[in-house]
């Protein structure tokens, strides 16, 4: 069974549960990887000892995002921009 996930480690993240996420590059869903080894098994009631392998592979890498950076399409607009409507109500 292959599944595709989307990893993101991000070791400057504000929380510790953020630096290292899997999520379903769909629904940006956690894995529950207990249900997909039951799954794995047809769900059959009863106690198993299961060995799991785990083939990783890269298919893509994105660059990391920076907080503090624009958005490509983005333009900045100065916060003090004077419109001429407000100086007549501040007046």
């Amino acid at each position: 069974m292959t599944k595709h996930y989307i990893l993101s480690l991000d070791p400057n993240a504000r929380y510790e549960w953020d630096r290292c996420t899997l999520r379903d590059p769909i629904s940006a869903a956690h894995p529950a990887l207990a249900d997909l080894v039951a799954e794995a098994i047809a769900g059959e009631p009863g106690s198993y000892l299961v060995a799991i392998n785990i083939e990783v592979k890269v298919l893509e890498k994105a660059p990391a995002e920076s907080g503090d950076r624009l958005a490509p399409n983005l333009v900045e607009v100065p916060h003090n921009a004077q419109r001429p409507q407000l100086a007549e109500l501040v007046a």
